[in-house]
């Protein structure tokens, strides 16, 4: 006999709780497959319990009902879950860890330091595969000197500033292009720290024109406001470029 059984997930990152993503970051912090991680979660959201073993599939119950499916039914099934193979499109982040509250996910109204502060941090761990880097940024991102997050924690906070990384490089494309990293090299402290260091004075700098009494403000500055500044000056350059290029 045939069932029917009507289920709902969601469709996307964005729709997540954050009970929910707290249990997808725990099944990558456990380095299961893909196939694997959208199973847990199809049963879980789902709310299907696994009975037993039945032949070739198994025996499962959703609420009263129960019935059994084969394992190939199964493998297509999780198909509706193939979006968490890519990386969310637009910044979802966890919006508790403990009592600390996360800032806003997309920076909105948030100051430029505390974005050029993450991303010197960010652009470090993708270096040297520092995890402590990631606890830093949590630090700043919820506003919790001392924070201490899991591994499930600090892989949100990786996927929280890839996504925003990701939104501010479609915002700000001439701005923000897109500048290959190769995460295997682990690079000298030393450089790395001078080239972070030297990529964020460059921003500073051209943001308050070289005039040093600017610097605070710029710093001040809503992370979005000073995007659009360095966006505008980007374009300029470029028109220059084509105007008078340079002869070698």
């Amino acid at each position: 006999m045939t069932q029917k059984i009507s289920i709902t997930v969601p469709k996307a990152w964005q729709e997540l709780t954050d009970a929910q993503l707290y249990y997808i970051y725990n099944l990558l912090a456990d380095n299961l497959s893909s196939g694997q991680i959208k199973t847990y979660c199809l049963l879980k959201w789902a709310k299907i319990k696994v009975l037993y073993r039945y032949g070739d599939g198994y025996m499962l119950q959703h609420g009263k009902d129960k019935f059994v499916i084969s394992a190939e039914i199964l493998a297509n099934a999780i198909h509706a879950l193939d979006w968490i193979d890519d990386l969310p499109s637009s910044p979802v982040r966890i919006s508790t860890i403990g009592r600390a509250k996360a800032i806003d996910a997309a920076f909105m109204g948030v100051p430029f330091k505390k974005y050029l502060y993450c991303d010197n941090l960010f652009q470090g761990y993708l270096e040297t595969q520092n995890h402590s880097l990631l606890g830093q940024m949590a630090e700043v991102l919820y506003e919790k000197p001392g924070i201490m997050p899991n591994r499930a924690e600090k892989i949100a906070i990786f996927y929280w500033w890839t996504a925003l990384k990701s939104l501010l490089a479609r915002s700000f494309p001439t701005f923000l292009q897109p500048m290959p990293v190769d995460v295997n090299n682990v690079v000298n402290p030393d450089n790395l720290g001078k080239k972070l260091q030297e990529a964020m004075n460059a921003q500073i700098r051209a943001l308050t024109k070289g005039d040093i009494t600017k610097e605070a403000e710029v710093l001040a500055m809503d992370t979005w406001r000073a995007m659009t500044e360095l966006e505008a000056q980007a374009k300029e350059y470029e028109e220059l470029n084509r105007k008078y290029p340079q002869t070698k």
